[in-house]
């Protein structure tokens, strides 16, 4: 008997794992055929849902401010404050938030808990160490003079496409949230807030008194102080910009607004956006359109019977398509009948008829995308669009004729027109590379752009090869895996921009390299290798910390093992040719061990990225689909006789 299989799961508790998480799974899915789950953040984002209704002076739903008041005490940190994670280390503007949507509810400010986080502020220095979006809600709210938040005059809107500056030069979040934000700075408007609550006491100088915002880590001193200068001159010369060109400037920006408010689904379908368009509108005077943006919000309320809390979006494309391959790996009438239900529902969310922002670079390419929420147009995203055309190419495979080839046809040319002149993809844009904008004041987030990515070059990459394009033959495919290679780090691995995080990039790129055939024994791979078989845990999973996008980082951050990095690093092994390897046996041997009674796995930690070091994200499908999909592959290469993956992913 070899050590992989002494140490591998019996098999009984392997087929009995695989059963009943596939079991919990299409119980999971939703009558029209799609599978949605919770998407968590941190407590920002239901701290401004509350603060909204304040600010708009809303009618108090008392019931649910009581079950969000419940869920913001039970996630505050052990430090006293919010983190931006599970069990992550103290965040300032989380904490603020967190504070004033409790004392907004009604929590008194001697309360043990309230008191604790104040503390805690106070002895970081106060709110005054607050990023940039908290200082804009904190003068919407008169508690911050405008004069602290960095200049945006209204007037970018007018900028010519050469200017630095320009909205195309920046991320489509970026965009969505800051138009409707220029037109907030540039009429700066006042809160409601019937209730008269502020939270000087969270200060340790009187906050009429604060100036602009210090320079962020990520920011080069020299780019810095020049965007400082700049702003210091501009900042006085707003007062004599010409009336009409500002007028002029803010009917551009309503209309950009407009075009893209997406009824329901909201602007951008992202919070920060949505919400901002909704005091936009109020400010305006448009209460038909502020109705619309409000109620896109109300649709991100999760309502549990003792908690609630805001979404930052809603993830239905995305946890469709990894459900669907999880289910094909199965294999079996009834997963694939299931796959192909929501393959099918999938269909006719393709993008086909708007030309989105991404026209901006590539106008020759013709729209095919399919964007994470509901409904997006404006915003597909070449992520969902990779695994989306992946997941119906192997249900084609699998029988199911031909009623998918037109969308993978239209989903492909797309995103292979997106190509970035590195070689690499992004997830929205192409070259959307100009670092120099996150220098600028107002990007201390250090995510104002959105360059290309190992990640989502790497879904790329797997998509064009399993529909059959070769490197010797095709260009895109060739260039995008010399991206690959030359992005590999040192140890071995490659970054995760949108998972948590090295471990994510990895799994990703030698799903990537597998699908192009690229030998196992090739030094990228036996390095990449190494490094997930050196980072294992003892108890047979992977786990990796959020601080693992620290500026400074100098090699793996451990965490305790949860149930989707184990399982990316179980389909990262196994895609080169690792399922007999023995830490893919103490892989599974951990998933088959630590299953929940409900079939599903138990993960409280945070495994996905919205933006490095500054927004996280638990993905509640995680821990159902992914240690499914890895435990049925691990049975499918242990009973094939092949240890090739055949597919991208």
């Amino acid at each position: 008997m070899t050590l992989a299989h002494a140490a591998a799961a019996p098999q009984r508790d392997l087929d009995r794992a695989t059963q009943e998480a596939m079991r919990a799974l299409l119980a999971a899915q939703q009558v029209d055929g799609h599978w949605v789950f919770e998407l968590e953040a941190d407590a920002t984002i239901p701290a401004e849902y509350v603060l909204l209704r304040h600010y708009r002076a809303e009618p108090v739903d008392a019931e649910i401010e009581r079950k969000i008041a419940v869920y913001l005490r039970r996630i505050q940190g052990e430090h006293g404050g919010w983190p931006l994670f599970h069990r992550g280390a103290f965040d300032m503007s989380a904490s603020v938030k967190a504070y004033f949507a409790l004392k907004m509810i009604g929590d008194s400010v001697d309360a043990p808990h309230m008191r604790r986080a104040r503390e805690a502020m106070l002895q970081r220095g106060g709110a005054v160490h607050s990023n940039v979006f908290t200082r804009v809600m904190l003068a919407l709210f008169g508690i911050l003079r405008w004069e602290s938040v960095p200049e945006m005059p209204v007037e970018i809107m007018l900028l010519p496409r050469w200017f630095p500056f320009h909205l195309t030069k920046i991320s489509y979040w970026g965009r969505t949230v800051i138009v409707p934000l220029l037109v907030l700075q540039s009429l700066r408007p006042r809160a409601k807030n019937p209730r008269g609550v502020t939270i000087d006491e969270l200060f340790v100088e009187p906050p009429q008194t604060i100036g602009p915002a210090a320079k962020a880590p990520h920011q080069r001193w020299a780019w810095f102080l020049l965007f400082r200068a700049l702003a210091a001159v501009l900042r006085p010369a707003v007062k004599f910009f010409p009336k009409c060109l500002r007028q002029r400037a803010i009917d551009r920006a309503v209309a950009f607004v407009r075009e893209r408010l997406n009824g329901e689904d909201g602007l951008g379908a992202i919070f920060p956006a949505m919400a901002n368009s909704v005091m936009m509108f109020d400010l305006l005077g448009d209460p038909a359109n502020a109705a619309i943006a409000r109620a896109a919000v109300e649709k991100l309320l999760v309502i549990n019977e003792h908690e609630a809390y805001c979404q930052p979006c809603v993830s239905p494309v995305w946890d469709t398509a990894l459900a669907c391959h999880a289910l094909l790996d199965i294999g079996g009438k009834d997963a694939y009948a299931s796959a192909c239900r929501g393959l099918d529902w999938l269909l006719p969310l393709q993008v086909l008829d708007v030309v989105g922002d991404w026209a901006a670079r590539k106008p020759q390419v013709a729209p095919g995308g399919w964007a994470f929420q509901y409904a997006n147009p404006h915003y597909p995203d070449l992520d969902d669009t990779a695994v989306v055309v992946m997941a119906m190419d192997r249900a084609r495979r699998a029988g199911a004729g031909g009623r998918y080839d037109t969308a993978i046809a239209r989903g492909a040319e797309w995103v292979k027109g997106l190509q970035s002149r590195n070689g690499g993809w992004a997830a929205f844009d192409v070259d959307n590379t100009n670092d120099y904008l996150n220098n600028i004041p107002f990007a201390d987030h250090g995510a104002l752009i959105d360059p290309p990515t190992d990640d989502v070059t790497a879904r790329v990459v797997s998509m064009l090869a399993q529909l059959g394009e070769r490197r010797d033959d095709s260009e895109a495919l060739s260039r995008g895996v010399d991206y690959l290679l030359r992005t590999q780090t040192k140890d071995g691995s490659w970054y995760g921009r949108w998972g948590m995080n090295y471990i994510y990039g990895t799994w990703s790129v030698l799903c990537a390299l597998n699908a192009c055939g690229i030998d196992h024994g090739a030094p990228a791979i036996r390095k990449a290798v190494d490094w997930l078989v050196a980072i294992q845990n003892a108890d047979g999973g992977w786990g990796e910390d959020g601080a693992s996008y620290r500026l400074d980082y100098r090699g793996h951050e451990p965490a305790a093992s949860t149930a989707s990095q184990t399982a990316w690093a179980l389909l990262g092994l196994m895609a080169c040719g690792g399922v007999d390897h023995p830490a893919v046996a103490r892989g599974v041997r951990y998933l088959t061990q630590t299953q929940g009674a409900d079939g599903f796995w138990d993960e409280e930690c945070f495994t996905a990225t919205g933006f490095p070091r500054v927004f996280y994200l638990r993905y509640h499908g995680y821990r159902k689909f992914f240690p499914l999909w890895a435990l049925a592959r691990y049975r499918n290469l242990q009973t094939g006789g092949d240890t090739r993956v055949p597919f991208g992913m």
